[in-house]
């Protein structure tokens, strides 16, 4: 088998850094002076990229372009905005060029972090732990009486895809309602599915409304307030998608109007929030840090599953998470 020449900009600690060699031996492995900052943040450009047959991580549009013998690329993230432009398809399809993002490796933390934030605004978490409440008292019995259980509640989830299908399966003893929004219906979803169009009627009885949306044209500003109008009074909205799919004056007038319960995001538009924006003064939206994906070793399961893939690359196999 002739060796391959593979490009990776991931910061990597050295215990992945050391699984990715031990992975590629025998190939040519490429990394550049200076790493990408984060699997998020696009690295620095570098000239020996334009030698890349494989590259894995967050090249520059310019240089995938330049390099003449790439076959595949696999983006070190779920997200994919940056190429995710007509221009960049074109030239993928015309040069015949694989990629597949890193879905995989987040979907289960994803899917765990929205699942915390459901049972943190069931159980009045929030509250609770600001609470020094004396037992019997009026305090005390509010926090009881309102915690509830998520058992038998509805749930709407906005983008279907592999977080989704984690999150189903965590929600599955819990007997919930769960319908999902997605855009072209496949039929092998598990659960109701509605299109953008017939959207209102499912939100009009959601309890939990969870954003899963990428960022793309059709997706910027889809939560707005003709969709937070047609949620169910006191729905509580969860967005671990992207910021940019949100119109946040609305949600600030949703959660004002009392329309929301509570908002539970892990993204927003920018990141972090200034800490004079609105959304910041409001008690009953909870931010983090965009997260949701984290978990320990994340920087060798991502290699991981590059590695997995490669092993079907070149064994001509189907790569998984495979998007363009």
């Amino acid at each position: 088998m002739k060796p391959m020449t593979i490009f990776s900009d991931p910061l990597l600690g050295d215990r992945a850094a050391q699984l990715l060699r031990s992975g590629t031996a025998g190939h040519i492995l490429l990394t550049p002076a200076l790493p990408a900052s984060s699997v998020l943040a696009q690295a620095t450009a570098d000239p020996t990229f334009s030698r890349a047959e494989i590259a894995f991580g967050q090249p520059h549009l310019e240089s995938i372009h330049a390099a003449a013998d790439l076959k595949w690329l696999q983006v070190s993230s779920a997200g994919f905005t940056r190429y995710d432009t007509p221009e960049f398809r074109q030239t993928i399809a015309a040069r015949g060029i694989i990629v597949t993002n890193s879905s995989g490796v987040y979907a289960q933390a994803c899917a765990e972090h929205v699942f915390s934030f459901m049972l943190a605004n069931s159980r009045m978490l929030p509250q609770a732990f600001a609470s020094r409440a004396t037992n019997g008292s009026g305090e005390w019995l509010g926090l009881r009486s309102d915690s509830r259980s998520l058992h038998g509640q509805s749930v709407v989830i906005l983008g279907f895809g592999v977080i989704a299908k984690h999150l189903i399966k965590l929600l599955g003893p819990f007997a919930m309602r769960i319908t999902a929004m997605r855009r072209q219906p496949l039929g092998d979803e598990g659960v109701p599915v509605v299109t953008a169009c017939d959207l209102s009627a499912a939100l009009a009885t959601a309890d939990h409304v969870i954003d899963i949306l990428p960022d793309n044209p059709a997706s910027r500003g889809f939560v707005n307030d003709a969709v937070f109008s047609s949620m169910k009074p006191g729905a509580v909205f969860h967005n671990i998608g992207r910021g940019t799919t949100v119109d946040q004056d609305a949600l600030v007038r949703a959660l004002r109007s009392g329309r929301l319960s509570a908002a539970w995001l892990d993204v927003t538009d920018p990141e972090p929030l200034p800490s004079n924006h609105p959304l910041r003064l409001e008690p009953q939206c909870f931010i983090t840090p965009h997260i949701a994906g984290g978990h320990h070793a994340e920087d060798e399961t991502l290699v991981r599953h590059f590695l997995e893939n490669l092993r079907r690359y070149l064994a001509h196999e189907p790569l998984v998470d495979r998007i363009m």
